[in-house]
């Protein structure tokens, strides 16, 4: 007659194997969280107040496929040749309409990327 092998030990490499993959998890997406954890008193510049304020541009892409730039109408080179004249660090915000065309948003993404401008925001529904 066979005798059973006793089960007094519990396999727990497994348990760890994942435990540290969770753990990995955890490190990399908190780093992507929290940004700017330390404070920091910044000083002051005199060079900041003779710097020129530049209004956020707004470009809207509506149902219709027609591009607006700060409300106005324009076409694709329009767009391209107001936005050439702007520095490369104005703040623009790209409204896309949900039912407007994926190539629509493309085309007004392509300019923006020629154009290497750096301060892209766009905007979105909660």
């Amino acid at each position: 007659m066979k005798t059973r092998k006793k089960f007094d030990q519990i396999n727990v490499i497994p348990f760890i194997d994942i435990m540290l993959v969770l753990l990995v998890m955890v490190l990399t997406t908190a780093t992507f969280i929290k940004q700017g954890v330390i404070p920091v008193a910044l000083p002051h510049a005199s060079a900041n107040k003779n710097k020129s304020v530049h209004k956020t541009i707004n470009i809207y892409i509506d149902k219709h496929g027609s591009i607006y730039m700060n409300k106005g109408l324009v076409t694709l080179k329009q767009l391209k040749f107001n936005l050439s004249s702007i520095p490369k660090t104005q703040t623009i915000v790209l409204r896309s309409d949900k039912a407007s065309t994926f190539q629509d948003f493309v085309n007004v993404m392509n300019i923006l990327k020629e154009l290497n401008l750096q301060q892209l925001y766009i905007a979105t529904k909660k």
